[in-house]
């Protein structure tokens, strides 16, 4: 039995889809995110999976059961499922924990081993115009935990977090599903929140999946290239330019266009099997520097660790075959 299972959603707003015809599975303790850009569809999909959203068409099973839209009950929302909105609110002038109780179906202890993991313990006695906005954020996570949901659905959560935040985020969602034994599912626009942590991408475009897969599936194997640009940059060599790789052991002209991850290119120091040219621009990462590389009348871009070279250097760089992939 499928934990979670979407079949056939749509749904329309001023005769226009936002969600066309949505399937797919999730299972239990399987890592999911939903992708794409603003407008996508995305925040209705998930709102729609946990209740909270009606469809025009399609259903969502839950453990087995129907998810009920907001027209079908009294009070929206799946029981088992909880729903972090990008615009949660906490009520002013209470302290934390007079609002997390209100909430609370757990023991004392239970609930305090919540708390420790949303790292909100020492915060408990504070009032909720004391804290910072990331530590709301984690207030109204622990809310929503201590109602033991088995389905945890979290609506762009690392945007507005400055990098510290993002991090401690980071640590709690993870906790979540390998400490509590929560199955979570996110939306997300940025890769490096992605790609470390999802088992299955959704990839979403004006309401349908275009793509479906791992992240190195995702990442290394787009399907096309508005998947390609949502990961990251790259370089894209259409069929009428593909010439510039000539040269470039197991490359195929073969009428596709060719696509490869900046890192995927190598800088090497002889001109044998490689392609030689000019560096046009170079920009400093910390970790590595981004090169612009002028071939002839085209431009790459490279990722290299190397960081000794300047602009006008000639270089030579090379691409593993199994690094090349053709849409």
């Amino acid at each position: 039995m499928d934990f979670l299972k979407v079949s056939n959603i749509s749904k329309q707003q001023q005769g226009v889809f936002i969600v066309k015809d949505v399937s797919f599975t999730q299972q239990q303790f399987q890592k999911m995110v939903i992708a794409g850009e603003t407008g996508s569809g995305k925040s209705t999909l998930m709102k729609t999976i946990g209740g909270l959203s009606q469809p025009d068409a399609g259903t969502v099973l839950f453990e087995n059961v129907r998810v009920e839209g907001p027209l079908e009950v009294l009070i929206p929302g799946q029981p088992g499922t909880a729903y972090l909105s990008q615009h949660f609110e906490l009520r002013n002038n209470y302290r934390v924990e007079e609002i997390l109780s209100y909430a609370n179906k757990l023991s004392d202890e239970d609930a305090a081993e919540i708390y420790a993991i949303c790292r909100i313990s020492h915060l408990l006695k504070r009032k909720t115009d004391q804290v910072s906005g990331g530590e709301k954020q984690r207030i109204a996570m622990a809310r929503l935990l201590i109602s033991a949901p088995r389905l945890f659905l979290l609506d762009e959560p690392y945007s507005n977090l400055d990098m510290i935040h993002k991090s401690i985020l980071k640590g709690v969602i993870n906790d979540i599903g390998e400490q509590l034994g929560i199955t979570c599912m996110l939306i997300s626009h940025d890769p490096l929140d992605i790609l470390p942590w999802a088992d299955e991408i959704l990839v979403m475009k004006e309401g349908e999946i275009v793509q479906q897969g791992t992240p190195q599936q995702i990442y290394n194997q787009p399907v096309n290239e508005y998947v390609a640009r949502l990961f990251g940059k790259y370089n894209l060599i259409t069929p009428a330019r593909s010439g510039v790789l000539a040269g470039l052991p197991g490359i195929a002209l073969n009428g596709k266009n060719i696509f490869i991850r900046p890192e995927d290119f190598r800088v090497v120091s002889t001109p044998g099997e490689a392609l030689t040219g000019k560096v046009n621009q170079l920009t400093f990462f910390g970790s590595y520097t981004e090169m612009e590389v002028l071939l002839a009348e085209d431009i790459i871009t490279v990722k290299t660790a190397i960081s000794n070279m300047k602009k006008g250097d000639t270089v030579h760089v090379a691409v593993a075959p199994d690094a090349v992939w053709y849409f």
